[in-house]
């Protein structure tokens, strides 16, 4: 039996498997085991129904980000369309439900394979494409998906959307928050878990290697356009399984939410986070969600006193300005992102009583 460790004064990996390994030491892994019993054995029976509701959208959201972290932070294709992704998510499983009448655990993934697939076709132009030009291109496809999921009323429903009576599982309701808080977050555990092994993997370091320099990856024997095509896989298939649980969540679908500003907060989370994070990603979409609940109670705070109606309303639109606000600040004070900070907290409490 192994000796447990806890707190190492130094590093003594000694082969790969030590240098490729989640945790460090066991400290990690008993902080791990507490977090996700808080996670599954209290939030919910200690939080209003309004706090799940706000922590079930951060378990969504954060499995997109992570999504576009694989593209942009590990392996630095640009992407200006994740937020129409999600939405091609949202209703091919609304289609698939509600159409098709395919169950909930069937309807989930072939939303995500879907959705993947798609992100594949939008992929095709990182072939020749780079940089800024990349980011056109994926705008482009911003724009055309929104055009497709707002006017093929045969399909989509158009601007009346689609809408879902019941969802089950198994025979049992679970739309009830408490009940679907839980499925959201098995799946936000498998698909961190999933996250974090890819990029200890070959796939994950040829990620990496695309990154740094692609021209030396390609040199190595990388076949960088086959790995930019699983880039865009990946984080597409990320955010179709997370459009699919926010349309099983909201029982319902429109075209709005997924227009290109919902693209922008991905890409908020992600560099308020830390590019090249997995625990970023996570950070960020907490950031992002609370300042979009703040910002729309000072809205409605504003709008209900009588003397501030036009304070309100000044106040409305101005979302995207706070939204690039943290991000320039974030870039000039932390470019690193929130996982930066969490490192620094925790090499303090590491060196404490000896950190100053």
């Amino acid at each position: 039996m192994r000796p447990f460790r806890f707190h190492p004064c130094g590093n003594f990996k000694e082969s790969y498997k030590d240098e490729l390994a989640i945790f460090e030491t066991d400290f990690g892994r008993l902080w791990i085991t507490i977090g996700l019993l808080v996670l599954f054995g209290l939030i919910p029976f200690i939080t209003s129904p309004y706090i799940l509701f706000i922590v079930n959208k951060i378990g969504i959201y954060a499995i997109a980000a992570i999504g576009l972290n694989i593209l942009i932070g590990y392996t630095g294709q640009i992407s200006l369309g994740h937020g129409a992704f999600f939405g091609v998510g949202a209703y091919a499983a609304a289609i698939l439900a509600t159409k098709l009448h395919f169950p909930f655990l069937l309807a989930l993934p072939l939303a995500g394979i879907i959705t993947a697939g798609i992100g594949m076709i939008f992929g095709i132009p990182s072939l020749r494409l780079k940089h800024l030009y990349l980011t056109i291109a994926t705008l482009a496809g911003q724009l055309i998906i929104e055009y497709v999921i707002a006017h093929w009323e045969g399909l989509t429903g158009g601007a009346e959307g689609i809408i879902l009576q019941k969802v089950t599982l198994f025979g049992m309701n679970i739309s009830n928050d408490k009940i679907f808080y839980y499925i959201i977050f098995i799946f936000f555990a498998v698909f961190v878990y999933m996250a974090v092994n890819l990029i200890r993997t070959r796939f994950g370091r040829a990620f990496i290697a695309i990154r740094d320099n692609d021209r030396a990856a390609e040199g190595m024997g990388i076949p960088i356009f086959q790995y930019k095509l699983l880039a865009f896989a990946i984080s597409s298939f990320y955010a179709g399984i997370a459009g699919a649980l926010f349309f099983y969540y909201m029982m319902s679908v429109t075209p709005e939410p997924f227009n290109l500003i919902l693209s922008i907060e991905f890409i908020a989370m992600i560099i308020i986070g830390g590019l090249g994070s997995i625990p970023g990603s996570i950070f960020g979409t907490i950031f992002i969600v609370v300042l979009n609940e703040i910002l729309s109670h000072a809205t409605t705070l504003f709008m209900n006193i009588g003397l501030s109606t036009d304070i309100g309303i000044t106040i409305a639109p101005l979302r995207e300005f706070f939204f690039g606000l943290a991000i320039v600040l974030f870039i000039i004070f932390e470019p690193k992102g929130l996982a930066e900070v969490w490192r620094i907290i925790r090499s303090s409490f590491r060196l404490w009583p000896f950190s100053y």
